[in-house]
């Protein structure tokens, strides 16, 4: 069998909690920032868990079948 690549893209956006959870960040926080609110800018710095309805779909990204 071939080794099997992960995701360049998939890689690069997502990370591990020290319990094996994934991480990601939020979206909507790179350009056209002057209309929304410091609040709102504010809350999208933070990093997040990944859903449960896309866990799976990310796991096959990064090849954690």
């Amino acid at each position: 069998m071939p080794k099997v690549k992960t995701n360049s893209g998939a890689k690069k956006r997502f990370s591990f909690t020290g319990t094996g959870k994934i991480k990601r960040h939020h979206a909507y926080h790179s350009h056209i920032l002057t209309k929304k609110t410091k609040k709102q800018k504010r809350n999208l710095v933070h990093q997040t868990l990944v859903d449960t309805s896309n866990l799976k779909q990310v796991r096959e990204l990064l090849n954690l079948r």
